[in-house]
């Protein structure tokens, strides 16, 4: 195509600003010190290179303002913005460059000032090169974001797009460039003040609770709190609301010792939902690392999510909770060569993403579009100074790492000496904040369960298949089960790892709810609109005899005894185990098992459950069962089991026992089996209290039984116990009335259809 017909087709195709009824770019004002350009921005002094983003304070000679920096390889210029209320942008050049950052200092910027940057330089999308001066970019270190865009549209506008969008030649629509102005569509940070007067850390204390006495329960700011009614309607689906009494009480009533969050980095609505009328919920679309989701703040947007988020914070700390983020530094909303230009793409695409041998294309190793170039100096050093921001300034105690792999990965292969996990691993800071890999992306070898190095903890998806696949009658033995039940220890037993390495779940954000997984057969996922092929297959669930919501007494009786035996599973088990919110009191997505795009009553909590006695009961079971686990070091060991005789009488630490009495053999491991016994033996557990002594409790031990008929179990006679107290039996659907009752050791107890027993074991 000729140029001339180049500029014909892109007229066109490109619509002119406010023809569609959008605002049309404000008034610009440019420092003067640009040759053909109006005059009226403020001084610029040299300023730092150091720290980068936006940092307010006292310059030379006492005068306030703030210095802007920001790393820009290959740029030719760099301009900060300025917007005023109405929206009028100043433009101010930063003529200083050090090490590839430009720098200035504008005096008289404060705290609440609306800014971006404009990058220069060459458009050559064939070499990666995608410099688009047109378009605002977000400063990766903005530590808030003011006027998200997104749930307004329909659709991005075309002028966030660095290339033309509706180019009519798409195999090479990406490679020409949009020369419209996306001020007014973009996000803008905000410049925040270092010393708010609310910023006070003085009264707050970390609950720095161990690994082994975790128990993590992972919740959505905005869901957890949206149809709560004790929370005021206004703070409803925010920090504050999180951090409302009324919240918090759940918590502590509840029992858990950690709140992981859903993302709540700045992220970005992705343009195929709002074409279909839908939003991003979860928040997997990360576009500022350092600043507070602003959608989630009840106070304002112009810096206060800042204050608001570090209230929250206090106020959980405050009740013993800690708070862990859901981080996503694997990708970032810009997705692919198609996707917006928002940030990093236009300030250095070669330097900040994966690209292919043709740079025109993005390396994708996390089914997102695009993957972050963590082996880049300046990319792991802005995810490690995000991490540390949060740990340091933020006051959040840990992180879950999304699709963790991509991150360990050095050129291409997944790489436990990655520089990601050495920086890692010598920080001072964040060496001893709680690290939880999802060990795991979608690239060639990606899989990496159990290979994380030391400090590192991980999701354990094989702990989850086990579980479900037992309890639906799907194990072809108990190899597998035997393992994940206590520690799994075939996975993390090996360089100092210990068994609160396996973060152990049924389930999580993404997939069935636990109501869902003993309700449905086959996902729900219309309403997602794309056809209900989204979401896994692989669900291992069982509907308990009828597909979905259902008025029959029988299979609904099942399904609420299913969800007790998943519970009690999942917190007699060693390791940490982690529940999702709502699943304590019968949350359901009816179905939908990746709701991701589902803001509204599909993935909101429902607190009139907890009205249902049935519901009541299984919040009342879930309670019981965590006061018991923090009560019984036993149940939340420090090291592995050694299977070993812990004396002359032959007592083992861990013990398993067919329903005749007798200890499993390697036979009965490979034979199929539906009902085995745990023992645990609270002799002499290994490790010392904090005095130095020896650390004893009570034995106990669990029956397991998935067998869709009552099953006799003759109870292991001494040295295992003389007598055993019933404490949690799951076919009753109150536990008022199991503890207590007593069974001779060497007689025989029933076990009924689909069900866990827990005795505690009486030697004397």
């Amino acid at each position: 195509m000729s140029s001339a017909a180049e500029q014909e087709a892109v007229q066109e195709a490109v619509r002119e600003p406010g023809d569609d009824g959008r605002p049309a770019p404000a008034p610009v004002v440019v420092d003067g010190r640009r040759p053909g350009r109006g005059a009226g921005g403020p001084p610029v002094w040299p300023g730092a290179p150091t720290p980068l983003g936006a940092r307010f304070r006292v310059g030379p000679d006492g005068v306030a303002g703030t210095n802007f920096a920001l790393w820009a390889g290959g740029a030719d210029a760099v301009e900060v913005c300025l917007f005023d209320e109405d929206g009028t942008e100043t433009r101010c050049p930063l003529t200083e460059l050090t090490h590839e950052i430009w720098h200035g200092f504008l005096p008289g910027v404060r705290a609440g000032q609306r800014y971006g940057f404009r990058v220069h330089g060459r458009w050559d999308p064939w070499t990666g090169a995608r410099w688009n001066h047109a378009k605002l970019l977000l400063d990766p270190y903005a530590r808030a974001v003011d006027a998200p865009p997104g749930k307004e549209y329909s659709t991005l506008p075309g002028e966030v797009y660095g290339h033309v969008r509706d180019w009519p030649q798409q195999h090479v629509a990406d490679t020409v460039r949009d020369e419209r102005d996306s001020a007014p569509y973009v996000p803008k940070g905000v410049v925040v003040h270092d010393d708010a007067p609310d910023d006070d850390w003085t009264d707050d204390r970390r609950p720095k609770t161990p690994w082994a006495d975790s128990v993590i329960y992972e919740l959505h700011v905005r869901g957890f709190t949206k149809l709560h009614p004790g929370i005021p309607e206004e703070l409803r689906g925010t920090y504050a609301g999180l951090a409302h009494p009324a919240a918090v009480e759940h918590l502590q009533r509840l029992g858990v010792t950690a709140v992981e969050l859903l993302p709540v980095h700045q992220f970005a609505h992705e343009d195929h939902l709002l074409r279909r009328g839908l939003h991003n919920y979860w928040g997997y679309n990360s576009i500022g690392y350092f600043a507070p989701h602003a959608a989630y703040a009840a106070t304002g947007t112009a810096g206060q999510q800042v204050g608001e988020f570090k209230a929250m914070v206090r106020a959980l700390h405050a009740a013993g909770i800690e708070v862990i983020l859901d981080v996503v530094y694997n990708h970032t909303a810009e997705a692919g060569e198609l996707g917006p230009t928002l940030s990093l793409r236009g300030i250095d695409n070669r330097g900040y993403y994966r690209l292919q041998n043709d740079p025109r294309r993005y390396a994708d190793y996390t089914g997102c579009g695009n993957t972050l170039h963590v082996v880049q100096p300046n990319v792991l050093r802005l995810i490690t100074d995000s991490l540390r921001y949060w740990v340091t300034e933020m006051g959040v105690d840990g992180f879950r790492f999304d699709l963790a792999a991509a991150l360990a990965r050095s050129m291409h292969d997944v790489d436990m000496l990655s520089p990601f996990l050495a920086v890692i691993a010598q920080d001072p800071v964040l060496r001893r904040v709680k690290l939880i890999a999802e060990p795991w992306d979608v690239g060639s070898g990606g899989y990496q369960v159990g290979a994380f190095p030391p400090l590192w903890t991980e999701w354990n998806d094989r702990y989850r298949d086990a579980v479900r696949d037992f309890w639906r009658g799907a194990l072809p033995d108990v190899r597998d089960l035997g393992y994940r039940l206590s520690g799994s220890s075939d996975l993390y037993a090996w360089g100092g790892r210990r068994p609160y390495a396996s973060v152990n779940f049924v389930t999580a954000h993404d997939g069935f709810t636990l109501r869902d997984l003993v309700s449905y057969h086959q996902k729900q996922n219309a309403a997602n609109g794309e056809g209900n092929r989204d979401g896994t297959n692989d669900n291992r669930s069982w509907n308990c005899g009828a597909e979905g919501e259902t008025d029959d007494a029988g299979v609904n009786g099942l399904r609420r005894r299913q969800l007790r035996n998943l519970v009690t599973t999942l917190l007699l088990s060693t390791g940490v185990p982690m529940l999702v919110a709502g699943d304590e009191m019968g949350r359901t997505q009816g179905g939908n098992n990746n709701a991701y795009c589902q803001d509204n009553e599909v993935s909101w909590i429902d607190w009139s459950l907890l009205e249902d006695p049935g519901w009541r009961e299984l919040f009342g079971l879930t309670s019981r069962l965590l006061r018991l686990r923090h009560a019984h070091p036993v149940l939340r060991r420090r090291a592995f089991f050694s299977g070993r005789a812990q004396a002359a009488d032959g007592l083992r630490d861990l013990a398993w026992f067919t329903p005749r009495g007798e200890e499993m053999t390697e036979r009965d491991w490979y034979a199929p089996a539906s009902t085995l016994g745990m023992y645990l033996s609270g002799r002499d557990i290994p490790g010392r209290d904090a005095r130095g002594a020896k650390v004893t409790d009570d034995s106990f031990l669990a029956i397991l039984h998935a067998g869709d008929r009552p099953a006799d179990f003759l109870l292991p006679g001494p040295p295992w116990a003389r007598t055993y107290e019933l404490v949690v039996d799951t076919s009753r659907e109150s536990q008022e009335s199991a503890p207590g009752t007593a069974h001779a050791g060497g007689g025989v107890i029933t076990a009924a259809a689909r069900s866990v027993l827990l005795l505690k074991a009486r030697t004397a």
